[in-house]
This record gives C-alpha cells, sequence and structure tokens, in this order.
C-alpha cells in the first residue's frame, strides 16, 4: 500500500504523537462491533489500527477522518489500544504534510477562523458578546462568583444563542454572581485539537488561560461539554487547574438549595440523549436526568442506547465541521430512536448534539411531532 511518509517514519511518529499502543492490538475487533459508523456504512477501526501499526496508513484518505472521538472503542477495548490517541497523532501527520481530503477541507477555513478572530466562523470578535444584547449581562471582573462561558456556537449561531440567553435567564432568576469575557473569549480549541492541529490549540489554549488569571477566574460555567472536557482535562496541561462546572451540574445544585423555584409542569414525554463528551468521557450521566426529574408532569422515557452506550451525533472529532453525507448521519437514527419511543422532546445538553439533531429533524421532515431543546430550554420555561 503506498504511503505518503516513509514506512518507518509513519511508525515512529504514531508512537511519538501518543499511538505507541497500537502494537498492543491483537485485531479482536470489538472496536468495530460499537463503532457507530459500522450503522450507516462499512467502516473498520480495526484495519485502521493494524495499518497504523505498521506504517501502511494512508493518511490523504477519509478514513482516518471519520473518527468521531465518541469514546466507545477504548472502553471496549481489552488492550487499552488507545484509538482516540492513534487517530488525533494519524490527522496531526495529515496536517504537517497540509494533506486533506475533500470532506476534510472546510477545516483550513476553521483554522483561519480560529486564528485570526478566536472563533471557527470567523466571525467577527467584536460581535462575540451580541447574543447578550438586552438581557443585563455584566462583563466579568476579578471578585466575580461564576464566569459564564458559553462558547463559540451559542455566541455566534442563531439557533444556538436561545440556549446561551435561556441559561443566562435561569442563572439571573437563581440570583447567581456571574459574568462574561465577551469579545475576550476565544474558542476553547477542543474540536481543532481532535483535528491534528496541536499547535493552533496551544495557541488558542494559552490565550484563554492568560484572559482567565489576568481577569481573576477561578470557577468557570460552561454549557459546551466540548469546553468543560477541554477546560477540566486538557488545561491541566499547561499548570493550571480551573472548577469547571457544566451547566447541567450547576442546574441541579441551584434545585437542590432551593434557589431555583420550579413554577410550572411540563405535560410531555421527553428523553435525554448523553452527550459522548459529557457522558461517556466525563462520566456526567444522573445530573441531567435529574434535572428533568425536578419538573412536574414530565415524563422521562429512554431510549434503546442511553448513558455509557449513548449514540453518538456524529459531530466530535471536529466533524462538526466536516461534510458528512445525508444517508450516514448517526443524528438520524437518534431521531428514529427518540420517535419510537413516543417522545415529544428530544432533550441533550451539547451544542454540537442540537446542530446535529436539529439539523437531522428538518432533513427528515419531522417537523413539529418532535423538539430538540437544550435541558436548559426546558427549565427555563418552567421556572
Amino acid at each position: 500500500m503506498e504511503t505518503i511518509a516513509p514506512f518507518k517514519e509513519v511508525i515512529d511518529e504514531v508512537k511519538a504523537l501518543g499511538g505507541e499502543a497500537v502494537s498492543y492490538c491483537y485485531q479482536c475487533g470489538k472496536c468495530d462491533t460499537v463503532c457507530p459508523w459500522n450503522k450507516v456504512k462499512t467502516f473498520s477501526m480495526r484495519r485502521l489500527i493494524r495499518e497504523a501499526t505498521f506504517g501502511l496508513t494512508e493518511i490523504e484518505k477519509d478514513e482516518i477522518w471519520r473518527c468521531t472521538t465518541c469514546g466507545k472503542c477504548p472502553q471496549r477495548c481489552p488492550r487499552d489500544v488507545k484509538q482516540i490517541d492513534d487517530m488525533v497523532a494519524l490527522r496531526r501527520m495529515a496536517t504537517g504534510y497540509n494533506v486533506f481530503p475533500s470532506s476534510v477541507k472546510p477545516i483550513r477555513t476553521v483554522s483561519t477562523g480560529l486564528t485570526s478572530q478566536g472563533n471557527p466562523f470567523n466571525e467577527d470578535r467584536k460581535t462575540r458578546a451580541d447574543w447578550a444584547e438586552g438581557l443585563s449581562v455584566k462583563q466579568f471582573t476579578e471578585g466575580t462568583e461564576f464566569l459564564y462561558f458559553p462558547g463559540c456556537y451559542l455566541c455566534y449561531d442563531p439557533r444556538l444563542k436561545k440556549v446561551a440567553q435561556a441559561t443566562v435567564k435561569v442563572l439571573k432568576k437563581a440570583d447567581v454572581d456571574f459574568g462574561i469575557l465577551g469579545t475576550k473569549e476565544n474558542c476553547c480549541g477542543e474540536s481543532i485539537r481532535k483535528t491534528g492541529n496541536e499547535q493552533l490549540f496551544k495557541r488558542l489554549a494559552r490565550e484563554n488561560i492568560k484572559t482567565f488569571i489576568d481577569n481573576g477566574v477561578k470557577k468557570i460555567i460552561v454549557s459546551s461539554p466540548h469546553c468543560y472536557h477541554t477546560f477540566k482535562n486538557e488545561y491541566p496541561e499547561f499548570n493550571v487547574n480551573f472548577q469547571v462546572i457544566h451547566m447541567s451540574q450547576f442546574l441541579l445544585d441551584l434545585i437542590k438549595e432551593g434557589r431555583l423555584k420550579i413554577e410550572h409542569g411540563l405535560d410531555k414525554r421527553v428523553t435525554y440523549h448523553d452527550p459522548c463528551y459529557l457522558g461517556r468521557h466525563n462520566g456526567i450521566f444522573d445530573e441531567p436526568r435529574a434535572v428533568l426529574k425536578n419538573i412536574p408532569g414530565l415524563e422521562l422515557v429512554e431510549m434503546e442506547e442511553s448513558e455509557l452506550d449513548s449514540l453518538c451525533c456524529g459531530m466530535g472529532g471536529g466533524r462538526v465541521w466536516m461534510e458528512t453525507e445525508k444517508h450516514e448521519r448517526f443524528s438520524n437514527i437518534r431521531l428514529e430512536q427518540a420517535t419510537k419511543i413516543g417522545a415529544q422532546v428530544l432533550a441533550t445538553a451539547c451544542p454540537y448534539c442540537i446542530t446535529a439533531l436539529e439539523d437531522s429533524r428538518l432533513v427528515m421532515n419531522y417537523g413539529d411531532s418532535i423538539e430538540v431543546k437544550d435541558i436548559t430550554e426546558i427549565l427555563q420555561e418552567v421556572i
């Protein structure tokens, strides 16, 4: 099999970039049995790992970019092969060689936006806090208890701005002392790191860390599991530790403390979709469900793949910026699973998941028969 890099160089670079464990694989194929790609097409993580082991990976092909880093295969692997690290290592090689298949080329535009404006949409940094207009949200200053970090999608995407606005209304209702950094924020960098651009991730991380320290930030509330994951698990690589709280955790604390009073019921059947980076990667399963269970009249039902076995929406690993054929979208399957159990609302707690599920809802012509909502939006309605 032809490769761009010399045989030995591929092996050495994969190992150096975190892929040492590829040699542990004994080709049992458990990774393939749980990979969501095999619900929509033929795909083999086992084959990719084998090729990486012997330096036979074709980094110019689509396959190494398909991994959504959902975390299903590492949790089942009996040899601790670290498939996610291996795929990211291969992508770092491809990025270094500037080799991108057509479906991945949007990453170049995303990288430009992150470099120049601090967001993947290349939107003017000056407009980053426009979503908060009219909500009387204060600028974070030293001494403010919490920084609310909405993340890029909630700042710029028209649908996701509604989540940020609902979050602010809930926080203000509970009299939380919080502020935002607005134009001082950068993308957290989690997704671009998963595409292999380590240099850009480090730049974004260092700029955010400096901003947090300069402004006296100690506690951070986030809406995105991807921001949560990188602030909590990856920024400590830079010798910093902030107290990071996902909004679903914070909402439950506010309810338990009596600071949020639920004044209305919701007579609807609701199912909850576990985001990969909130659930499987960080073990937050109970809190969002507990929030929903506190709402009178709400009937919470589970889909066939939930909690640790939750089906990925397809947007992780940087695929939120890549092209996915309509018939290959995992979110289509998720909508089918939700409607199969009669859910009227498909709730989740991740902007990437909402983006994917909303798109599938429109493409599949579900209309108003099922709604896709962040749990913060649901809670804001009943308080």
